[in-house]
């Protein structure tokens, strides 16, 4: 149920869907303001892998937003998702939380200036590279988000 007093905004993410850097910026937002959050988990190829992100994604964005995280599964090309998803609901802004630019193809397709062609604010959050010390660390902020309760 969408209530008009609260932001839309679109969480666009795969791999990254549960990474400490976009659960943060989940949670830092849904205290700034009321906010309703849908993750689209485009570029999917193979409805098990879309299974296994919204089952292990969609409860730490749940936690971190406070409130229930709708979800949408798009096609292949990611863009098309995104475009459908903002055709057929209401958002008032985007968030693509992608890979580290090495790794990323959205960010090889210039998917982020596509997605700012259709007209809404969009928020890119692009991990840097990691090092073995940060990746640790974000196992443990991970292990410690499951661990914690509602």
């Amino acid at each position: 149920m969408q209530h008009l007093s609260r932001k839309q905004v679109l969480i666009v993410a795969n791999r990254t869907a549960s990474t400490p850097r976009l659960l943060d910026e989940v949670r830092r937002r849904s205290r700034t303001e009321p906010t309703e959050f849908t993750l689209l988990i485009p570029d999917v190829n193979d409805r098990k892998a879309a299974d296994w992100t919204v089952d292990s994604a969609v409860p730490l964005l749940t936690r971190a937003a406070g409130a229930p995280v709708d979800h949408l599964v798009g096609g292949p090309d990611p863009f098309r998702a995104i475009e459908q998803a903002v055709h057929d609901r209401h958002f008032d802004e985007i968030i693509i939380s992608t890979l580290p630019k090495q790794k990323s193809r959205w960010l090889r397709r210039d998917l982020i200036r596509q997605v700012e062609g259709l007209g809404l604010p969009v928020t890119a959050i692009v991990p840097r590279v990691k090092s073995i010390r940060d990746t640790i660390e974000d196992s443990d902020d991970v292990t410690r988000a499951l661990n914690m309760g509602p």
